[in-house]
Order: structure tokens, then sequence, then C-alpha cells
């Protein structure tokens, strides 16, 4: 499969076919709120991007940001060829349990050591997420934990026919 043709940057834009594979890991001082059964369960202006051609930024999010109680243990690992092996964990707010919605690397690869200690979360499973003041819009397919906001441009890994990206 060929590479797509990248949509059009606009002012204040970045295009995920400019970032690297593999991918880049960068410092985040955008305010960032996590609300799951109608409640803030994280918050935080400190947080990685993880930069991934093709993809949207996944934000790894301090652990200490979160509420207490609000990750637990959940069953399931996966294997990223540049971070590692992750364990994934459910996330609880407002009396609703999100499972496996959040994963973390803990002892993240040579190049990525900076996401010790933050965990990463499928947006579509919160209520919402927002950077800023913006809601994001997950990243499309069931798989890939990138966040959408007007900052990026695509197309993005996940939508239908994007497998051999």
């Amino acid at each position: 499969m060929t590479r797509p043709v990248p949509d059009p940057v606009r002012p204040g834009q970045e295009s995920v076919w400019d970032y690297p594979r593999p991918p880049a890991v960068r410092a985040c001082t955008l305010p960032i709120q996590v609300i799951l059964g109608g409640q803030v369960v994280c918050r935080t202006s400190t947080s990685w991007q993880v930069l991934e051609t093709s993809h949207p930024p996944t934000y790894y999010l301090p652990r200490s940001a979160f509420a207490d109680g609000v990750l637990t243990p959940a069953a399931g690992t996966s294997f990223c060829e540049w971070k590692g092996s992750a364990r994934y964990l459910d996330v609880t707010g407002g009396g609703r349990t999100a499972a496996g919605a959040a994963w973390f690397y803990p002892r993240p690869a040579p190049g990525f050591e900076q996401l010790d200690g933050h965990v990463a979360l499928y947006a579509g499973r919160m209520d919402a997420c927002l950077v800023g003041d913006e809601t994001v819009v997950p990243q499309p397919g069931g798989f890939y934990g990138g966040w959408i906001t007007a900052s990026v441009a695509g197309p993005f890994k996940g939508v239908p026919g994007s497998a051999g990206w």
C-alpha cells in the first residue's frame, strides 16, 4: 500500500506525516483534563506526547496527576516494537469503570525513558479528554490511542484501508 496524500496543513497545525518513525517523545505543557462518570479523574499541565508517522499524538500523563483510586490493574499486556511491554489499567470515575482504558510501560525501552511513571488513555472510553479548552477526538479504530486536536493534520492511521501505512 502506498502512503496517502497528506491533508493540507493550516496555520497553527503540524502534519502527522512529518512525525518520525521510530517515534519521538516531546514534552507538553498544555493543560489536560480527563473526565469519566462526570468526574475529573486527571488534571495536569505536564505530559509527554509520543509522535509517530501517521498517528495523532498519544499523550502520556503523570500517574501522580490522577485522583486517588482512579487507576487499578487490569488484565492484558501488549508489546510495542519501540516502547516495549505495556500493562493495562481500568479507569474509574463517578461510579463508572472503563475497563482496560489506560496503559503504561513499567520499564520503557531505551529512548522512551520519559514515559516511566506515565499513563496513556483511550480518549474514546472517557466522557471527555481536553487539551486546553478543546475536547479531543479519539484516533480512528479501536487499537490506537492518539488524540486528535485542531493542531494536527491527517489523514490518521486507523481509518479503513490504513492497515498498511
